[in-house]
């Protein structure tokens, strides 16, 4: 599956080693992080390589073409907000779905709209440590590994692999 790991480039990392930890899972899982170089320690030099304009229709292509968007939301950042937005605001139609996480103890620091997302694409999970975070990102997409399993794959025009119609994903 590809998965589109939102985090924050610019604002409060604080949140940075439960993303690194959560791509790892991610990719011994067989899963593709679309973004996994943001998770890189000099993002923002080389990101800087890129125009800003280049940044935002490379990361729409990424969001479009995501099966499922996981945004670490512990740090405060317009750029999670606005591709939680985005995938949420076509959900109805894409069938795209976006798993929340934040640190349980930074709540405070944590925008309200991310804690109280009800949004019916959206599951929204205050992690209390990376144990926690991990066993909850495994559950939730166990049902996707049995789904992928029992389907055929077939490749977009990237060359991605999609299994057809929906995947099923565990509802906390």
């Amino acid at each position: 599956m590809d998965i589109y790991l939102a985090c924050t480039v610019r604002g409060d990392r604080g949140g940075l080693a439960s993303a690194r930890a959560l791509a790892d899972l991610l990719e011994q899982h067989g899963h593709t992080v679309l973004t996994r170089h943001l998770l890189a320690d000099d993002v923002e030099a080389a990101e800087s390589t890129l125009t800003e304009r280049d940044v935002f229709e490379r990361d729409l292509r990424w969001l479009n073409v995501a099966d499922l968007l996981i945004a670490e939301a512990s740090g405060s950042s317009f750029g999670v907000g606005f591709e939680v937005g985005y995938v949420l605001g076509r959900a109805d139609r894409t069938g795209q779905r976006v798993l929340l996480l934040y640190d349980s103890t930074r709540r405070a620091n944590v925008s309200r709209l991310i804690a109280g997302n009800a949004h019916s694409a959206c599951t929204t999970y205050p992690y209390r440590d990376g144990a926690d975070l991990m066993q909850f990102v495994s559950l939730y997409l166990a049902p996707v590994a049995e789904t992928r399993k029992d389907t055929e794959t077939r490749k977009d025009a990237d060359g991605h692999g999609k299994a057809p119609g929906s995947f099923v994903f565990f509802r906390r």
